[in-house]
């Protein structure tokens, strides 16, 4: 079960990294992936780098916590953080984006973000 938690802890952490990267190094393919076409040359530019900056940090910080306060505090971080996700269907939902996209990814990732809580509280 350790195992299982902390491999999908870590996976999530990477992948707010991942996410971070792309929203400041690919900015217009990320933004139209996140559900809300934006011009990273307008104004949204500012937007995408601070979604950018939030993600990325987002995985620092769970990573920092896996290693130096445990699989409890991570999974207490996983609770909070899962949030996130359901802010952005929200956003996306109220910006015309697909409903498909709010809810097959920003939904089912605060689902698998709750699962991994779960399984980290468990563990």
């Amino acid at each position: 079960m350790t195992v299982a938690a902390t491999t999908l802890a870590v996976l999530l952490d990477l992948f707010c990294l991942f996410l971070g990267y792309r929203f400041w190094f690919r900015p217009a393919p990320a933004a139209a992936g996140y559900g809300v076409p934006a011009d990273p040359r307008g104004d949204a530019g500012a937007y995408l780098t601070v979604k950018g900056l939030r993600d990325g940090t987002f995985g620092l910080v769970g990573l920092a916590l896996l290693v130096f306060a445990g699989l409890r505090a991570e999974a207490w971080f996983m609770v909070c953080v899962a949030l996130i996700p359901l802010v952005d269907m929200v956003i996306v939902l109220r910006h015309g984006g697909a409903r498909a996209v709010a809810f097959g990814i920003h939904f089912a990732t605060a689902l698998v973000v709750l699962l991994s809580a779960a399984l980290l509280f468990a563990a």
